[in-house]
């Protein structure tokens, strides 16, 4: 494989707009440098060494103004993340300035760089394989240091490890099946290629079925847990989602109905991300606002990978109480009795037994739904945060179960006693599946819309 493939040269911004010490307006391509030279006055950036920063001004050669003092970084190829020779402009990080310059960069022979295209590169110019590009992304958007430290890891390639090494005793596995078939020496050729088949399909289905058991909790640390905090009116939702956030994030009044909406926000629990949905009071009403809100928060129920149920344990259950819940009754489901700094008057004999009493007013016991959730999420907690090859993509998942499918075909076909090279068929479907993963068999249209989800400047 070349070194790098023969692309334009493209820039962007890699550093989020707005106010800040720093932006950065990135370069990538055989031109880079002489697309720079073009607008830097300072050292001769063709004869700096690489991996340097170099100081200068960025100069409108058509307007002989100079824009910004910067700090131009040299990286000449292939030691760079594209492979390609990159070039970094770190100016000041305005908005305008940076705009600006960027403007320039394009007008000096660079082409806007399309969402995710320095990753795309590095994929093309085999820096990286595809789960290594997506851990790229998973890494900007881990919203926890879980999420993050998972992410890491699989950049550095340990699930595109376990992968090759699969596919290499697959194919290593077909290559034996074809010499005993096309050179048999013995007379039981066909009982022994059989077992050989038999062993090692066993063997690819276990490797197959421990990762995809780590789907799940992998799903859990990448995506978070859409988690909606249900109640009739005036239990304290709000008040709860407030704690959680340790912040006033919601309006809490006293008077029935305030929370007219459904309310988003992030939190981290132990290192699992909650995308707390803090809805409005489910209960019939004449108010059209409210109404809204209602149907919105019944539609949150119906999505959510969690439940918080909150009562108000001051007051006997009503039949909003019982309504409720009825209808989380099949749900991942947390039970809260509220307002335990009240005189209690909630019949605790009309409800399950692993409810957690709270105050949140007090903050008492708001640690026990942090433990409910790793029981009920992560029975196994310390395993995740050790085990560095895992799945929590959800493309990975469909393509281990296909893959896991075409196991099962040679399963079947060796029980129905099928001609070994008719079963080598599923197993060579097996070993495409698993490439689809890494990249090595997945289809351009692929590659162009996983990196089209890829942030500008990436």
């Amino acid at each position: 494989m070349p070194i790098t493939k023969d692309f334009d040269t493209i820039a962007a911004i890699s550093t989020p707009l707005g106010e800040g010490a720093i932006g950065i307006v990135r370069i990538s391509g055989s031109d880079a440098i002489t697309i720079s030279k073009r607008i830097f006055k300072g050292k001769d950036l063709a004869n700096v060494a690489s991996h340097t920063l170099n100081y200068g001004h960025i100069i409108d050669p058509e307007q002989g103004e100079v824009l910004d003092e910067v700090m131009v970084g040299v990286m000449h190829a292939p030691k760079t993340f594209t492979r390609e020779t990159v070039i970094e402009i770190n100016t000041h990080g305005g908005i305008a300035v940076t705009n600006e310059i960027l403007q320039l960069v394009l007008r000096s022979g660079a082409r806007m760089a399309e969402p995710g295209e320095f990753t795309k590169r590095a994929f093309l110019n085999g820096r990286m394989d595809l789960t290594q590009a997506e851990a790229v992304m998973d890494i900007i958007r881990a919203k926890t240091d879980k999420a993050m430290n998972i992410a890491v890891k699989q950049l550095d390639g340990s699930l595109k490890d376990l992968i090759n090494n699969t596919r290499q005793e697959i194919l290593n596995t077909l290559a034996q099946v074809e010499v005993n078939i096309d050179y048999p020496e013995y007379d039981d050729v066909e009982e022994m290629t059989t077992a050989l088949m038999r062993e090692k399909t066993k063997e690819f289905q276990t490797l197959l079925e421990n990762l995809l058991k780590t789907a799940r909790r992998g799903k859990i640390l990448r995506e978070g847990l859409s988690t909606a905090i249900i109640g009739r009116p005036n239990v304290g939702k709000s008040s709860l989602l407030n704690n959680l956030l340790r912040e006033d994030k919601a309006i809490v009044t006293d008077i029935e109905g305030t929370t007219r909406d459904v309310i988003e926000e992030y939190v981290n629990i132990k290192g699992v991300p909650l995308k707390l949905i803090d809805t409005a009071g489910i209960r019939e009403t004449d108010d059209v606002v409210e109404k809204i809100g209602v149907e919105r928060s019944r539609k949150a129920l119906s999505e959510a990978d969690l439940i918080l149920l909150v009562l108000n344990s001051a007051e006997p259950l009503t039949q909003q109480d019982r309504d409720l819940l009825a209808l989380s009754d099949m749900t991942n489901r947390i039970i809260l009795l509220n307002k335990t700094d009240l005189p209690q008057a909630i019949e605790r004999d009309q409800l399950p037994e692993d409810v957690i009493p709270i105050s949140v007013l007090n903050n008492q016991n708001i640690d026990k739904i942090e433990e409910r959730i790793n029981q009920l999420f992560f029975d196994n907690a310390e395993a995740v945060e050790k085990d560095a090859t895992y799945l929590s993509n959800a493309r990975h998942i469909s393509l281990i179960e296909s893959a896991l499918d075409s196991l099962k075909s040679v399963n079947e076909g060796l029980e129905l006693g099928m001609p070994v090279d008719l079963l080598q068929v599923d197993m060579t479907r097996c070993w495409e599946i698993l490439g689809e993963i890494t990249g090595d068999s997945a289809p351009d249209e692929l590659i162009t819309q996983l990196f089209s989800q890829f942030c500008l400047g990436k």
